[in-house]
């Protein structure tokens, strides 16, 4: 499985990090979903970079012109409700994608322990095409794991990308045992090494959900 680790060489992406991990800067909901869309447009772009494309001619007001276009079948997936500013990015760069989206929650047994539920899918069918889910915090893999098997009941995607703004090694190891390894790549903005007792991840940003739409009760 190939990681592409984007702290791991300065960018744009480091700038947008350090405001989404501010506490003071992240008081500021409209800016905190801006920089998840804005890394999710990066993101595009690099992805954009290992698909498929085909020659066509243009007609231009003078000639005509040899040009590229995508021949990949992109298929843009999320998690609500945090990723959908990040998803938006996607969208923005992938704007003739379809759409696939997922209600996967945490239900508390007690103050620590719990289980993801799933609860809503609508997605287009998937076989063949190319899947990239994206949600901001890869915390225990859980979530996006069973996002992902939910999904396979659409068709099996031909790749799969997973995309994170902050993933923990935990997570990042979940994900190389539980996802095809052949046909997956890994996309993060940063890997932390710590999950507390409530698998939130240590240094990470806190809650994206709550950050970017507000606290829910």
């Amino acid at each position: 499985m190939e990681i592409i680790n984007f702290s791991e060489k300065t960018s744009l992406v480091s700038q947008y990090m350090m405001e989404l991990r501010s506490v003071e800067i992240q008081k500021d909901m409209l800016r905190f979903r801006r920089n998840l869309e804005r890394i999710g447009e990066i993101m595009a772009y690099e992805i954009s970079r290992k698909l498929d494309y085909r020659d066509i001619n243009v007609e231009t007001p003078l000639d005509i012109a040899r040009c590229q276009v995508v021949d990949t079948k992109v298929v843009l997936g999320t998690i609500f409700r945090a990723g959908v500013p990040f998803h938006q990015g996607f969208l923005n760069y992938f704007d003739h994608a379809e759409n696939a989206f997922v209600s996967a929650y945490r239900k508390y047994k007690d103050a620590e322990t719990f289980d993801i539920h799933i609860e809503y899918l609508a997605s287009p069918c998937l076989e063949g095409k190319t899947l990239i889910i994206a949600d901001p915090m890869l915390a225990t893999g859980a979530s996006m794991e069973l996002s992902y098997r939910a999904l396979l009941t659409k068709g099996n995607p031909a790749h799969i990308h997973v995309a994170s703004v902050i993933a923990s090694r935990q997570a990042v190891d979940y994900v190389k045992r539980t996802f095809p390894e052949e046909k997956t790549t890994l996309w993060t903005g940063a890997i932390d090494d710590e999950l507390n007792a409530h698998s939130y991840i240590v240094p990470g940003l806190g809650d994206a959900g709550d950050l970017a739409y507000g606290v829910k009760e």
